[in-house]
């Protein structure tokens, strides 16, 4: 069988890293592998760079016409799209080629199509794809809901390098510190983590860390300069290494007005570090409340800010959610097991 895996670019993100891990460890001998993608930050983890097609950035045309090409080159037998909008390449270039490969489709996160038009999004993968990866049984409930087949469906959890994310049982330090690590863009909220701090601006021992970059870096910096609070809140820009980052802070908060299963709550429960977060998409099924860290409601500062301190000064409640959390990450969230399902599902198709 010979398999094609595509997604939109190379650049820091959820689908990204996840189609990095799949190029780098999935290996079956009865398939041939190939991947595509447009150049970005993360083409240095490519291993088979052999088997890696560069797609283009800003032109559908070409990103098709190569595709039709690699598919009839190389054969192809099934495409893993990672996102709808290479699924939608691949339902063009079936079109065009006249070749009848197969198509699953990973989604990692809500589409406009689906917001606007679930009967055309669901027409589209109904007709379409053979199998829809979903990232947790949150998204999967709401696939079938919007009308697609339960029978195409397979929750797939996203899995953690736990090599990488090796366990922590180093005291953290003198300060207490809280962090974000999350793309500066507006759903994830960064408002709500600096008016956390800034209740807690009269708690000296503790600081908060901003780590990420993106389009809302400029006002962010700016609204943390406002509240004079540019000794408390540091805005360290993007990591090259998330897994340091996350090792050296006591808690992570998860502040987003939407998500489907975010990374890196899991990352952070690897490696034995707190998670609070706020209780959206598919989190539940990793932040089990009060057993692998905090669950929030609401947009609430102040029942943040209570949990914090209550983090702070509870040594063994810390570290029983700690244990608890990279428990349940070895048992259902490790790379191995990922690799395996998504082979898994390739099977099924054949």
């Amino acid at each position: 069988m010979n398999i094609l895996v595509i997604t939109d670019k190379l650049d820091f993100g959820g689908a990204e890293m996840y189609f990095c891990k799949l190029e780098n460890l999935m290996h079956d001998s009865n398939i041939t592998f190939h991947f595509a993608a447009g150049h970005g930050q993360l083409y240095e983890r490519i291993k088979n760079k052999h088997r890696f097609h560069e797609l283009s950035r800003t032109s559908h045309t070409q990103n098709i016409k190569k595709l039709v090409k690699i598919v009839s080159d190389e054969k192809i037998d099934l495409v893993h799209a990672n996102s709808l909008r290479m699924v939608l390449y691949c339902i063009c270039v079936r079109k065009i080629s006249g070749i009848k490969f197969k198509i699953i489709y990973t989604k990692h996160n809500v589409t406009i199509l689906e917001n606007r038009s679930r009967r055309v999004f669901a027409y589209l993968i109904n007709r379409y794809v053979e199998r829809v990866i979903t990232v947790s049984d949150f998204e999967k409930n709401n696939l079938i809901k919007a009308g697609i087949k339960a029978n195409k469906i397979k929750t797939v959890y996203n899995g953690v390098d736990l090599n990488q994310f090796g366990f922590n049982q180093e005291e953290k330090g003198d300060f207490f510190k809280v962090g974000i690590l999350a793309r500066l863009s507006e759903e994830k909220n960064h408002e709500l983590f600096i008016r956390i701090a800034d209740q807690l601006r009269d708690k000296p021992q503790i600081i908060f860390y901003i780590a990420g970059d993106g389009p809302r870096k400029q006002k962010i910096k700016t609204m943390i300069e406002t509240c004079n609070l540019s000794h408390k809140v540091k805005l360290i820009g993007s990591v090259n290494r998330p897994e340091e980052f996350i090792k050296n802070i006591d808690i992570l908060l998860l502040t987003s007005y939407r998500e489907v299963f975010p990374m890196v709550i899991l990352e952070a429960m690897a490696v034995g570090t707190n998670v609070i977060s706020i209780d959206r998409g598919g989190i539940r099924e990793a932040i089990i409340d009060k057993e692998t860290g905090f669950l929030i409601s609401s947009h609430s500062a102040e029942e943040f800010c209570r949990i914090i301190l209550e983090m702070e000064s509870d040594e063994s409640l810390k570290y029983k959610l700690i244990e608890n959390a990279r428990r349940k990450v070895e048992d259902e969230f490790s790379l191995d097991r990922m690799v395996e399902n998504t082979l898994g599902e390739y099977r099924k198709c054949y």
